[in-house]
């Protein structure tokens, strides 16, 4: 683990362990077990398969689900070791935070959000907590991969712009340290690798940085100037973007635990306020990166491009799927009758990558 951790931090001493019992492993600590459990999972192989952006093997040089996540997990371990946190419990939250993805990103998601209102609608983190709780199902004596407490709370409480917390699942008001790291460390990492990703695609546009202040402290601090190879130019601008706003994290997030003097992880699951943070400054300029991306690249046109026809799509797999159940592997055929047959066709369709859900709609004509 490093260096001694912090008395917020969390241990595997302290923890509140598992749903279920199992025997200490003699060389792997709980949270590293949670880490291999997430990686071997079937779910997490599939983010390879799930658009970050742009369609996997379609633009092989693009990040996709998986890649975005070990970007994320990086970046988490970094900000955990500097702060003297857990870093296994942070790298297994940034590991399994974009499990309960569906395909498509987050039109996916709003398309099965529409489809399963009935039935309280559908949001990814809480489609994490279920991935993890119930659908993935390597062991004979129960369902789920039966993480520590502390991991499952840090993917219930996963908030950011485009992220809403599971609730109904826990009761404290805020997760752990690390849980909150790994919340900034995807935030950071989606921003920047956004960023580069769509101006490799030629959709972003040197001209319509030149008001973008965090790209601009980059460049400064890069030298740009001296930089003629394009390529070069946007993967160390990117880069840079990083460091600016993970030494700030580092920073700033250390001035507010010691200013919010807590003891203890109880002391921050009782502050509604997250600790780590980046500053107002950096904050600032980081919204105004958000909102360009917005606007200039998640909407464009070639990003949006067949969205109505890829909702009529799963639309009509998902009532194929009502309408005939065998359809489904078995597991999901058994699931669904202690779930409800609509929420499991809402799992079966989150699980599919991109490619298999195109595959199932092609076939079903």
């Amino acid at each position: 683990m490093g260096k001694e951790l912090v008395n917020y931090a969390v241990s595997e001493a302290e923890s509140k362990g598992r749903q279920f019992r199992e025997r200490q492993h003699p060389y792997r600590t709980d949270f590293e077990r949670d880490r291999d459990r997430i990686i071997h999972s079937e779910a997490f192989r599939r983010l390879e398969g799930k658009r970050q952006v742009f369609t996997p093997a379609v633009f092989d040089n693009y990040r996709n689900r998986l890649t975005h996540t070990i970007e994320v997990a990086q970046i988490g371990r970094t900000i955990a070791k500097a702060l003297s946190l857990n870093e296994n419990l942070t790298e297994a939250i940034c590991l399994a935070h974009d499990l309960g993805h569906p395909p498509f990103g987050h039109t996916g998601e709003r398309i099965l959000n529409n489809l399963s209102a009935d039935i309280g609608g559908f949001e990814h983190n809480r489609q994490s907590i279920r991935v993890v709780d119930l659908l993935e199902h390597p062991y004979p004596d129960f369902s789920g991969l039966n993480l520590m407490y502390e991991t499952r709370l840090g993917l219930a409480r996963h908030i950011g712009p485009f992220d809403k917390p599971a609730d109904g699942f826990f009761r404290e008001q805020n997760c752990s340290l690390e849980g909150q790291a790994a919340v900034i460390a995807d935030r950071i990492a989606y921003n920047c690798h956004d960023l580069e990703d769509g101006m490799r695609a030629g959709l972003i546009k040197a001209e319509q940085l030149k008001d973008l202040q965090i790209v601009a402290d980059a460049q400064k601090k890069i030298n740009a100037y001296s930089i003629e190879d394009k390529l070069l130019l946007r993967t160390r601008t990117a880069k840079a973007i990083i460091d600016i706003l993970v030494s700030d994290c580092i920073e700033s997030s250390g001035k507010a635990i010691k200013q919010a003097a807590v003891g203890s992880v109880e002391d921050v699951y009782n502050l509604k306020e997250n600790l780590v943070v980046i500053s107002p400054d950096e904050e600032g300029k980081l919204r105004e990166l958000e909102r360009f991306l917005f606007e200039d690249l998640y909407r464009n046109k070639e990003v949006t491009m067949g969205t109505e026809k890829l909702q009529a799509g799963v639309e009509r797999l998902f009532e194929r799927l009502v309408g005939k159940p065998e359809i489904m592997p078995s597991y999901y055929q058994r699931l669904a009758e202690k779930e409800g047959l609509h929420r499991t066709v809402c799992d079966y369709i989150a699980g599919m990558t991109d490619r298999f859900c195109l595959k199932m709609i092609d076939e079903i004509g």
